[in-house]
C-alpha cells in the first residue's frame, strides 16, 4: 500500500517543475525523492514503530538490534528528473539480517514485484521465473553506469560494457537497480550488473531473483550480500560465462 501511494505521488509530481539539488559528483536529489521518502517513513513508523529504517536520503534511524526496513523512495532519480519511465520505489523488511519481505513498484514501467519469504514471489501477479537463455550470445544484459561513479568506477564499468558489447545480443543502461533485478526475476532481462551497487536499491529484489531460479554474486562468484558493492545478477545459466567476461574486461 505505501509503495503504491509513493509511486502514485511520484507519477503526479513528475509533471511538475521540481527543485533539483546536487549530491555526490553529478548525482541529484529532487523534491519528489524527499516527498516519497517522508510518506513512506511516516507510514512505516505508524505500522511498525519499533523497527529501524534505512533510507536513501534520511539514512539510518532506530536500534541496530531491531528488525529494519530498507527503502529507496525513488530509485532512478536522474531518469525521473528527465521525464523517463525507468524509476521505482523499493521496500525491504529484514529480521536478523534476512529479507523476509520485498517490494519493487515501477509505475510507469508497469511493474510490481513482490517477495515474501516462504510464500510470494511474483512479478505483475505471475510467479517469478528467470529466462532460459543458455548462452551469453543470446542474452540481453543491463549494467549500471551512473553519474556518481568515480573516474575509476566509470572506466571499469565502461571496459565491461565494451567487452559485453561484442559478446551479448544487447547491452542496456537503465540505472534503476531494483527495477532491473526484478526484470531478471521475471525473465525479461537475462542479467544485470552493478559494480558499485548500494544496499537501498537492491535489497528488496535480491531474494526474489534467487527464488526465481537466478543467481546474485560478486565478480569473484561469491553469493552477494546486501552490503556488497558488486552485484552480478543473472538467470544462472549464463552466470559463469558472464563472470568470465567481466573478469576479462
Amino acid at each position: 500500500m505505501l509503495a503504491g501511494e509513493a509511486a502514485d505521488l511520484l507519477v503526479r509530481m513528475q509533471g511538475e517543475q521540481l527543485s533539483v539539488t546536487r549530491k555526490e559528483l553529478r548525482d541529484v536529489v529532487t523534491a519528489a525523492d524527499l516527498a516519497s521518502e517522508r510518506l513512506i517513513i511516516d507510514g512505516l513508523r505508524r505500522l511498525t514503530p519499533d523497527a529501524a529504517i534505512l533510507s536513501e536520503e534520511a539514512g539510518f534511524s532506530g536500534s541496530s538490534e531491531a528488525p529494519r526496513w530498507i527503502i529507496d523512495p525513488l530509485d532512478g532519480t536522474v531518469n525521473y528528473a528527465g521525464g523517463l519511465p525507468w524509476f521505482s520505489v523499493t521496500l525491504a523488511y529484514q529480521e536478523r539480517g534476512r529479507t523476509v519481505l520485498g517490494l519493487t513498484h515501477a509505475p510507469l514501467a508497469g511493474l510490481v514485484a513482490r517477495y515474501a519469504e516462504g510464500g510470494i514471489a511474483t512479478v505483475d501477479g505471475r510467479q517469478a521465473a528467470v529466462s532460459q537463455t543458455a548462452s551469453l550470445a543470446d542474452a540481453v544484459v543491463s549494467i549500471c553506469l551512473t553519474s556518481h561513479y568515480s573516474p575509476e568506477d566509470s572506466e571499469r564499468t565502461s571496459n565491461v560494457i565494451r567487452r559485453l558489447a561484442g559478446l551479448c545480443r544487447g547491452v542496456r543502461v537503465l540505472v534503476s537497480g531494483g527495477l532491473e533485478m526484478s526484470l531478471v526475476a521475471a525473465g525479461r532481462l537475462d542479467a544485470f550488473i552493478g559494480l558499485k551497487a548500494d544496499i537501498v536499491s537492491h535489497a528488496a529484489a535480491m531474494p526474489l531473483v534467487r527464488v526465481a531460479g537466478g543467481k546474485v554474486t560478486t565478480v569473484a562468484g561469491i553469493a552477494s550480500r546486501d552490503e556488497d558493492l558488486e552485484k552480478v545478477v543473472s538467470n544462472g545459466l549464463i552466470h559463469d560465462e558472464l563472470l568470465e567476461a567481466i573478469r576479462a574486461a
